[in-house]
């Protein structure tokens, strides 16, 4: 366990002086960094350092991540700071192209906000049953490229907290800013991870 951005980042795998490439995980709601790091166990690769921060109170934002930004705030901003912090410590040691960015939930919304706003060639991003926030209508004009980063989207196609549409709109944008995107809808599926969501991570990591 470490400190970063005054989180605390619970780190598994190789050491990040070691580590080949990197995976930062966020997790959701409600949760801790713990359990999301019960996806890195399931995904591992050699070679890989996997760092997941725990978020003040178990929650990165206090509202839906479609209730309008402003309600979000300071929380979102500081939470978006704090990956600034946590991928710049990253890539003292790896380099962008080998480094995953993977939530789920509200640490998926986290994760592709952030990404959209920090665009460039990463390993790979992984949204799990998540999209970008915002209430419907929010401008995507997000600067910068992708360079055929893959992008991962999965999610249930009935869940309660994140509707299809801004699945699908999220991948729309990502598209639009070069990035190589993949969606998955399960039908019926609860709010959960899939067994095949983890099968596609695997193949993303290998692929780095």
């Amino acid at each position: 366990m470490s400190i970063a951005h005054g989180q605390r980042v619970l780190q598994a795998g190789e050491s990040l002086a070691s580590a080949r490439a990197a995976m930062i995980l966020l997790h959701g709601r409600g949760a801790t960094a713990g359990d999301i790091m019960t996806i890195a166990s399931e995904v591992q690769h050699p070679g890989f350092a996997y760092l997941a921060p725990q978020a003040a109170n178990n929650a990165w934002y206090p509202h839906p991540f479609t209730a309008p930004i402003e309600s979000n705030e300071p929380y979102l901003s500081s939470a978006l700071d704090m990956l600034t912090g946590l991928l710049n410590r990253v890539l003292e040691t790896v380099p962008a192209e080998r480094v995953v960015l993977l939530g789920f939930s509200q640490g998926a919304c986290l994760t592709l906000e952030f990404a959209a706003r920090n665009a460039r060639r990463y390993g790979a991003i992984v949204g799990l049953s998540g999209g970008l926030i915002g209430p419907d209508g929010t401008p995507r004009d997000y600067p910068g490229q992708f360079d055929l980063t893959p992008v991962f989207l999965g999610c249930s196609d009935v869940d309660p907290h994140i509707p299809k549409e801004r699945v699908l709109g999220s991948a729309e944008v990502f598209k639009r800013m070069g990035a190589t995107v993949s969606v998955r809808l399960y039908p019926g599926m609860p709010h959960t991870v899939s067994e095949d969501e983890l099968t596609v991570v695997r193949m993303l990591l290998e692929a780095i």
